[in-house]
């Protein structure tokens, strides 16, 4: 057992009393409560599901790349509002022609971040919207499910982009396309935390 940790450079596993492995093993259960409280924190916050999105294709090129990470909000958005913007007493006025979204199709996992070409109903029946990416040709309506012509802005979207930070999302799509990465990742952070001295 000595020499596999030795060729693995894991020496400093021996030197750990197991009341100290113990602790170190808490603190890294710890690191991961924390940060999984932070990002439902900021559910609670943003009202959406998905706060934070990575743009996972080029469709939206130039106003985003792929790999630029997306801030999300969906609060005090007036939902079906569709009189005069903003809507009295808001500072918002309900989402507008040339807005970008992000949605989720019925059936599918990923999210989709596209503009707003056209909306209509709203005030007593659900806002609908027409999506398209600005590097496509057409509109979304292949993108929606059979026989669905409009996106329910209060059921199928998850926010309205309020701002980005440029490739950083990067890290994320490399992990998804490459689920041994995501392992490898996960297993040096929890080494990292392990050998930590205190």
């Amino acid at each position: 057992m000595d020499a596999l940790l030795d060729q693995l450079g894991l020496s400093e596993l021996r030197r750990l009393k197991p009341r100290q492995m113990l602790a170190q093993i808490l603190n890294f259960g710890l690191i991961l409560a924390t940060a999984f409280m932070m990002w439902k924190g900021l559910s609670v916050v943003a009202d959406s599901p998905s706060p934070i999105v990575v743009v996972l294709s080029g469709s939206m090129e130039p106003a985003f790349q792929r790999g630029d990470l997306l801030f999300l909000w969906n609060r005090n958005l007036e939902l079906n509002y569709a009189g005069p913007t903003p809507a009295p007493g808001s500072t918002f006025g309900g989402t507008k022609v040339g807005e970008i979204v992000v949605y989720n199709v019925k059936g599918k996992d990923i999210p989709i971040v596209h503009r707003v070409m056209r909306r209509h109903k709203g005030a007593k029946t659900p806002l609908n919207l027409l999506t398209k990416g600005d590097n496509n040709y057409a509109d979304d309506t292949e993108l929606y499910p059979r026989n669905q012509f409009y996106l329910d802005r209060e059921e199928e979207v998850i926010g309205s982009v309020v701002g980005y930070v440029p490739f950083v999302g990067y890290v994320t799509i490399l992990l998804s396309e490459h689920p041994w990465a995501k392992s490898a990742l996960l297993g040096i952070m929890g080494l990292l935390v392990i050998l930590q001295r205190e």
